[in-house]
């Protein structure tokens, strides 16, 4: 591996043969070096590749801003966060080293953010929060800095983010969306959700697709029209239920939901109010 570039003491870019350029990390990694030497291998400590990736040379000019003890902490999260949700997209680094910098900088100056939606983040992403928390942890743990709650809201949408197809923007739009439909579903039936039942997560999990489907205008394809007809008339008050918020996504945002749609919203609506009836 050939350095191409150096980022600073601690972040080269390289490229051996006719490979993708890759950032490679490690501690004093560049120290007396010049473009066109040889990396020391014992001191790699993370390796970014290319691939094709939109941000890699984003994140070449990012990385030169961010101290080399944050993008590692970063990366501990990153594996963590792997670890307890699963295959998450590979610019959840770059987009979480970007943050936890901004916030650090923010928390040094005195000027950390309030998170308005912190409340629905709780409660509509709870696996995801409680890596969000343990993330905050390991900040503290790894750079002596203790973040505010709000950012492990922050923390926990660039997991959301690195599970769907989306920017940070459309997901803050989701989870406003989810907790509209919530509202919604709950005083249509006068129901109280229990948020550690399995049946309140399994609508949760539909309702994350769901409303992302619903901002996109992208719609399921199914073959169900026969069962439609049959929940419809079988499930009554759930289907009402579905109706409504059909009507409220055309109303506020323009999207005409398909009967497959409401078949699969009439359903989880179903078992979240015989849920509840047992509960009463």
């Amino acid at each position: 591996m050939k350095i191409v570039k150096i980022l600073n003491n601690n972040v080269v870019v390289v490229q051996q043969g006719s490979q993708d350029e890759q950032i490679i990390m490690g501690r004093g990694i560049a120290f007396q070096k010049r473009c066109g030497d040889s990396i020391d291998h014992s001191k790699i400590e993370k390796v970014f590749a290319r691939q094709n990736n939109p941000l890699f040379d984003h994140f070449i000019e990012l990385i030169k801003q961010i101290p080399l003890n944050v993008l590692l902490t970063c990366d501990r999260i990153v594996a963590y966060a792997r670890e307890q949700l699963g295959p998450l997209q590979e610019s959840l680094f770059i987009s979480l080293a970007d943050h936890c910098f901004g916030a650090l900088e923010r928390k040094r100056k005195g000027q950390e953010l309030h998170n308005r939606l912190l409340w629905e983040t709780q409660h509509l992403y709870p696996k995801e929060y409680q890596v969000a928390v343990t993330a905050l942890q390991i900040i503290e743990r790894r750079l002596g800095v203790l973040l505010k709650e709000d950012e492990a809201g922050f923390i926990t949408l660039h997991f959301v983010t690195a599970q769907l197809q989306g920017d940070m923007r459309e997901i803050t739009q989701v989870t406003r969306l989810m907790q509209e439909i919530l509202n919604l579903v709950k005083y249509h039936l006068s129901i109280d959700y229990d948020d550690k039942s399995f049946s309140y997560h399994r609508f949760v999990t539909h309702l994350k697709f769901f409303a992302q489907r619903c901002l996109n205008h992208t719609d399921v394809s199914s073959d169900e029209g026969e069962l439609t007809e049959t929940i419809q008339k079988q499930y009554p008050v759930a289907w009402a239920a579905a109706e409504l918020v059909g009507k409220h996504l055309f109303q506020h945002y323009q999207h005409q939901i398909q009967p497959e749609e409401l078949l699969f919203l009439s359903l989880h609506i179903e078992k979240l109010r015989k849920e509840a009836q047992r509960i009463q």
